[in-house]
C-alpha cells in the first residue's frame, strides 16, 4: 500500500483555526470600537434575512467553518447553508441563508464573504486540475504554500475540490530537499541523506512513536541524482522542475526495477501542463498554485425584501 500524508478532515483543530481567524477578522474591522454606522442607522431590534449568492459557479468549501466562526463569537445570526462543502453549484445559486439581527449580519458580513470566496475560489480551482488528469493514474496534491494560518482551511478546501494532501507541515515528514543536501554537504550524494534519516528516526533515545508513520521522501533534479537514491528505497522521490522526457525516464527506471517507490511531479505545473505530466506515469503532482494562486470566487450577500 502507497504511504499517505495525513488527509485534512473536519476535527477539533480546525475548529480552532476557525477560532482564531474569526477573532483576528473582528480585531480587524472593530478594533475596539464597534460598527458605527450601522449603530447610527439601523435599529437594534431589526431582523433580517440575506442569501449568500454565487456570482460565478464553482465548488463549494468553507461554509462548514463560516458555521463554527459565527458559533464562536455568538453573533446572534443564524448561518444556513444550503450545499455541503465540496459540491458544485452553478452562477446565481444561493449556497447558504443568513438571518438574525441585521446589526448583527452587518458586523460579520464581509469576514463571512471573504473566507466562503477565498475557499470556493481553492475548491474550485483543485477541481480544475482534477478534471484534467482524469482518466490517468497521477493524484493531485497540495503544498505548504499556504497563507500563513489559514494553512489547514485552505488544505481543507483542496479536499473538497477533490485534491489530496500533502505533509501539513515540518513535523509530519521527513522531507529532505535541496536545501537540506547542500547544508549538510552530501549535494552530491543524496543517497546518505536517507540513510542519515533512517539512522536518525531508529535512534531509540530520541525516537517518537509517530516515526514509524511519517514518510521519507526525497527532492531530486536530475536523473543521476534519482538513480542514486533508487537503492535506498524512500518511501517517495519528488521529481523538481524536471521536464516530461526526463519525468517518463524516472518512471521506467523505477518500473523496471519493480520499485515500489512513488514519483512526485512539482514545479511550476499548471493547468496547461498538467495532463502531459499525468501521462509520464507519475504517481503524484503536487501544484502550489492551488493555493497561492487561487482567485477568490466572486460570492454576495443579497438582502431578502
Amino acid at each position: 500500500m502507497a504511504v499517505e500524508f495525513t488527509q485534512i478532515e473536519w476535527d477539533r483543530d480546525l475548529d480552532e483555526v476557525c477560532r482564531r481567524l474569526v477573532e483576528l477578522a473582528l480585531r480587524e474591522d472593530l478594533d475596539a470600537g464597534r460598527d458605527w454606522t450601522s449603530e447610527a442607522l439601523i435599529a437594534d431590534d431589526l431582523q433580517g434575512q440575506a442569501s449568500m449568492v454565487a456570482r460565478s459557479a464553482g465548488v463549494a468549501a468553507g461554509l462548514r467553518a463560516l458555521a463554527a466562526m459565527l458559533e464562536h463569537v455568538g453573533a446572534g445570526v443564524e448561518f444556513l447553508p444550503a450545499i455541503d462543502d465540496g459540491r458544485s453549484f452553478e452562477r446565481g445559486a444561493s449556497i447558504a441563508t443568513v438571518r438574525g439581527r441585521v446589526r448583527g449580519i452587518l458586523v460579520h458580513e464581509r469576514w463571512m464573504l471573504n473566507t466562503v470566496s477565498r475557499l470556493c475560489g481553492i475548491a474550485t480551482l483543485a477541481r480544475e486540475f482534477v478534471r484534467a488528469v482524469e482518466g490517468l493514474p497521477a493524484r493531485i496534491y497540495d503544498t505548504r504554500k499556504t497563507t500563513p494560518g489559514w494553512r489547514r482551511l485552505e488544505k481543507y478546501a483542496v479536499r473538497c475540490g477533490g485534491g489530496r494532501n500533502h505533509r501539513t507541515g515540518l513535523f509530519d515528514a521527513f522531507l529532505i530537499k535541496d536545501n537540506h543536501l547542500a547544508f549538510a554537504g552530501w549535494a552530491g550524494e543524496p543517497e546518505r541523506a536517507i540513510e542519515r534519516v533512517r539512522a536518525f528516526a531508529a535512534d531509540s533515545e530520541r525516537r517518537r512513536p509517530e516515526w514509524h508513520r511519517m514518510p521519507i521522501e526525497i527532492e531530486v533534479d536530475s536523473l543521476d541524482a534519482f538513480r542514486r537514491v533508487l537503492p535506498t528505497a524512500p518511501d517517495l522521490v519528488l521529481l523538481d522542475n524536471m521536464p516530461v522526457e526526463s519525468l517518463a525516464q524516472a518512471v521506467a527506471l523505477r518500473d523496471q526495477l519493480g520499485s515500489p517507490i512513488e514519483l512526485e511531479a512539482s514545479g511550476g505545473v499548471t493547468i496547461a501542463t498538467v495532463r502531459a505530466i499525468a501521462r509520464t506515469g507519475v504517481d503524484r503532482i503536487s501544484v502550489g498554485s492551488l493555493t497561492h494562486g487561487a482567485v477568490s470566487l466572486d460570492i454576495g450577500l443579497d438582502w431578502s425584501a
